[in-house]
């Protein structure tokens, strides 16, 4: 899930251990057929990172399409932006045109297929903020272990502990997102992208999609 765009930034974790293949997940899926929800979660990781594509692709135009008359309005739009995903598309939440999204998820998919595999990780995917709350209860629990029991002692782990999963977490959020939560959208087409609104009845737009091999 993304809630906003920003400006993504590079560090010593973007390496590729393993480069996306276009065929991978269609021959994870016929090797393992029998495997029950594996389609679904296939797809799911897919739409995910068409989610996180369409937000930077949005973000992007709203800078091409600053102008003088306009300062503030299209950039803080595209702020307010966030998403949703599930195994048939995905929900955009957020002043967001239907025009202008028509135009962003096509160019998003081509984009990520054809080699700008970092669209798919986003910092402000709800990924993030799930590692970084494991994270940082793990880190408490430890120094609770080794530290001495003293108040003090303590309160001192706990701050050191939420401080330290505080600077690791977005590095290892972009981590569980481009190696779990997302997967290069190579078997993904776009059926239609709709204004409508979602199982809570909150005005968004739908992106439907459908797994074309």
């Amino acid at each position: 899930m993304t809630n906003t765009a920003s400006a993504q930034t590079g560090n010593f974790w973007d390496v590729d251990f393993v480069a996306p293949q276009p065929t991978q997940d269609s021959d994870l899926l016929k090797q393992l057929p029998f495997v029950p929800g594996l389609k679904e979660m296939l797809m799911l990781r897919q739409v995910h990172a068409l989610e996180h594509a369409t937000v930077w692709v949005l973000a992007e135009n709203a800078r091409l399409g600053y102008t003088a008359s306009s300062p503030n309005n299209r950039q803080l739009n595209n702020d307010a932006i966030g998403g949703l995903s599930t195994e048939e598309g995905f929900y955009l939440y957020g002043q967001v045109k239907l025009v202008e999204l028509k135009r962003a998820v096509p160019t998003a998919l081509e984009r990520l297929t054809s080699g700008e595999w970092d669209l798919a990780v986003h910092p402000r995917c709800g990924t993030n903020l799930s590692v970084g709350m494991f994270l940082t209860a793990v880190l408490a629990f430890g120094a609770h272990l080794v530290l001495p029991r003293g108040p003090i002692e303590q309160m001192l782990g706990l701050g050191l502990a939420t401080a330290t999963a505080t600077q690791i977490a977005p590095d290892v959020g972009s981590l569980a997102q481009k190696y779990l939560t997302t997967s290069i959208p190579f078997n993904l087409a776009i059926e239609e992208i709709t204004a409508t609104s979602d199982l809570w009845e909150r005005p968004s737009h739908f992106v439907k999609v459908h797994w074309k091999s």
